[in-house]
Formats: C-alpha cells, sequence, structure tokens
C-alpha cells in the first residue's frame, strides 16, 4: 500500500507555488515566494562596494541573510537578536553559496548585492523556498543596474532553484510540508541551476538508513520540482 500525503498530493508534486515580483518599493530586486503555507518575502540590495578582503580586486560579491519572524510558526519563537542560531547561520550561507554559484562576480564590478530573506509564514522547506525566490530578487536587481548603465551584461550565468525530497513510509515524496518533514524517515534539501548541475545535496537518514536506488528516486523527484520551480520563475521575470 503507497503512502497517502496529508495534502492528497501526489508522491511528485510540488506544493501551489507563487512567487509576485516587485513587492518592495526600495529594495533594487524583491519578491514573495509561496510554497504551500510558507511565504518569505526576498530583497535585493545593491551596495556600491565590497567586504574588505576584495577590496581594489575588481569582483564583486553576494550574499545573505535569513530570518524568522517570531509568529511565523505554531508558536513564538525567539527574535533572534544579539547573534544568529547555529540554524539561521547555516541557512544564510547555503543562500549565499546558491546564488554565488550562478553569479559572475567579476561582471558585476566592485559592488556587493546583498539578499534577505525574511519568513513570514513557516510550514517547510523555507530554506529552498527563501533560494528559489531569492534568485528571482537578485535577477531583478541586476536587471535594474542593466537599465541605469551600471552593468553592460547581466552577471548572472545560470537560474537556481531548491526543493525538498524524503521519504516517509519507504515511499520517496517531493517537496515536504512542516507534517511531512517532521515524520521523515530521510530529509533531503537540493539545489540546481539551470543547466541541472548540483550545487548543493543536504541528505540526512532522520531514523532509517537510504539505498543508492533511494537517492537516485529522490534525485530524479528533485529535478522535477525544479523544472516546474525554474518555470515559475520565468514566469515571475516574464521571461
Amino acid at each position: 500500500m503507497s503512502y497517502t500525503r496529508i495534502d492528497n498530493r501526489t508522491l511528485d508534486q510540488i506544493r501551489n507555488t507563487k512567487i509576485t515580483a516587485n513587492i518592495s518599493p526600495y529594495a533594487e530586486g524583491s519578491a514573495l515566494i509561496e510554497v504551500g503555507g510558507t511565504k518569505v518575502i526576498c530583497t535585493a540590495t545593491v551596495e556600491e562596494r565590497v567586504p574588505p578582503f576584495l577590496r581594489n580586486k575588481g569582483t564583486g560579491w553576494v550574499t545573505a541573510e535569513y530570518a524568522m519572524l517570531p509568529r511565523a510558526t505554531n508558536t513564538r519563537t525567539q527574535r533572534e537578536t544579539l547573534r544568529p542560531s547555529g540554524r539561521t547561520q547555516e541557512i544564510q550561507r547555503l543562500i549565499g553559496r546558491s546564488l554565488r554559484a550562478v553569479v559572475d562576480t567579476k561582471l558585476l564590478g566592485e559592488r556587493q548585492i546583498f539578499i534577505d530573506c525574511d519568513v513570514i509564514q513557516a510550514d517547510g522547506g523555507t530554506r529552498c523556498a527563501s533560494i528559489t525566490g531569492a534568485y528571482v530578487a537578485l535577477a531583478l536587481a541586476c536587471r535594474k543596474l542593466m537599465k541605469k548603465g551600471a552593468l553592460k551584461h547581466s552577471p548572472i550565468i545560470s537560474e537556481v532553484a531548491a526543493v525538498s525530497v524524503g521519504i516517509i513510509e519507504n515511499t520517496s515524496i517531493l517537496d515536504l510540508c512542516y507534517a511531512e518533514d517532521s515524520n521523515a524517515e530521510v530529509d533531503m534539501n537540493i539545489v540546481c541551476t539551470g543547466a541541472g548541475k548540483f550545487i548543493e545535496i543536504q541528505g540526512t537518514a532522520e531514523r532509517e538508513p537510504f539505498t543508492r536506488e533511494q537517492m537516485n528516486e529522490m534525485l530524479a523527484l528533485a529535478e522535477t520540482g525544479i523544472n516546474q520551480l525554474f518555470a515559475i520563475q520565468r514566469n515571475a521575470l516574464n521571461v
């Protein structure tokens, strides 16, 4: 008997996903991404400076911060005012790495694009939603720089998106909501470029170890989901 999902989706079906571009009038690029019950505001800020380690090297930088509002979850999460938690630091590094993997920083010039991902509602997959939405915000910021004449060519060399996969009741499933994620035997996050290359594979057996065959099943599911996310990104960017 096959596993029946909580929301009656098929095993290879992503949640209802919507990206709304230009939701902030002040940021150089912005997007609201909604993945089922998960909602993340992503903004891109262009700074005409780079970190000290890159000064006078003719190259730019892309970095990210991630935060979750106190009542983004069922119970209040304490605001991280003094220092980001280990989980938060790990997620924002992942977002930054994922975006830099698809940016030619030499074409960006000596400027930094700062991406802020703020989770306003969490129902699983917040890091994946953040990466997928952040790409749209980044692309819009670069588009604005080109329109102003600050850039001759777009520094973006590929798309990037991310999705979760996992195993419940020995069944591989795509795009886990929180209830599924909490009960998963295996939890995995996959980040890919538009060329189908992997940027990151984060996989953990929470309960039962998984086989190579199961890993291949999950990777195939992730590819299916990420290709759908690329189409949603393109629609948000009107490309």
